[in-house]
């Protein structure tokens, strides 16, 4: 069985990798595309991750069993109305995914087309113990999409005057370089087998995530991620990592958005607050993927 995976669009998706590698590994083949365009007529699965999937593209590989991915909501400008155009306009599936349930009421399709929820895992890699662990060079390291800190620069700014240093993983926007303190550095882009490697270079991960939908209720990778290599913790406070720290007995620093508590969260209360970093093993891929249903249907 070969299956057609379709990315449409340069987003972060490491699930697709991990798609690929778990269905590899029960003989089956997969092929990633970045434009429709390019699947065959004659393929059998098609797996859109959904953006637009048009209706002609969905018409031309009618003979093929299609699945419909949506991985997040849409996101600002225009975030709703962009969902409710993929709520009206999307063509008929033989099955959905979603992240979670949130995104499933977000998007509202109210037919008898079968669904699964399946949330973000961790690749194994970031589980792989190091024969040896130098200290860290830096006290706080933040990994992700960039373009979002803008709206954090008083957090950067706070973290500077607390004396912190902080290392920022990934590519970094002009429009935020210009306005990064001289405590930060910058890795740029890093391949992600190398992420845990980087990761264990800083004492605490941070997560600045914008409180606004979709990203307020939607998984966090990154704090995925650094629970996997060990990392303490340090957020903002929004409802998604509310939820998992009471679903995982975690305790996370987190942070107050008015300027007198930034003044005062980086200094000795960073060091002293008592971090629960839970034990998220049950999230590598493999267990995640492990109870998608759909593998009944395609894999049999």
């Amino acid at each position: 069985m070969l299956i057609h995976f379709i990315r449409n669009g340069p987003s972060y998706l490491p699930e697709i990798d991990a798609y690929c590698a778990y269905i590899q590994s029960h003989g089956h083949q997969t092929m990633v595309h970045y434009i429709s365009h390019t699947v065959p007529a004659s393929a059998s699965i098609v797996w859109w991750f959904c953006g637009r999937v048009p209706l002609r593209e969905a018409h031309r590989l009618r003979g093929a069993f299609q699945i419909h991915e949506y991985a997040s909501a849409s996101i600002p400008p225009y975030a709703w109305a962009k969902d409710q155009v993929k709520h009206w306009m999307q063509p008929r599936p033989d099955y959905r995914i979603y992240q979670n349930g949130w995104v499933r009421e977000r998007m509202g399709f109210a037919d008898d087309v079968p669904h699964a929820l399946r949330d973000m895992g961790v690749a194994e890699h970031f589980f792989d113990t190091p024969s040896h662990t130098p200290a860290p060079e830096f006290d706080l390291l933040y990994l992700g999409e960039m373009s979002r800190l803008l709206v954090f620069i008083p957090v950067l700014q706070a973290i500077h005057a607390a004396g912190r240093s902080l290392l920022l993983v990934g590519d970094v926007p002009t429009e935020l370089q210009i306005h990064l303190p001289p405590n930060v550095t910058c890795s740029g882009r890093v391949d992600h087998a190398q992420v845990p490697r980087h990761l264990r270079r800083a004492g605490f991960g941070l997560s600045l995530v914008p409180n606004a939908t979709p990203f307020q209720q939607q998984t966090s990778t990154k704090v995925l991620e650094y629970c996997a290599v060990g990392l303490r913790v340090v957020s903002n406070a929004y409802p998604w990592v509310r939820y998992f720290m009471a679903q995982h007995k975690a305790n996370f620093y987190l942070l107050n958005d008015d300027a007198p508590s930034l003044a005062t969260s980086f200094g000795e209360a960073l060091d002293a607050y008592p971090y629960e970093v839970p034990d998220v093993r049950a999230l590598a891929w493999p267990h995640v993927l492990d109870t998608l249903p759909l593998w009944r249907t395609i894999l049999r």
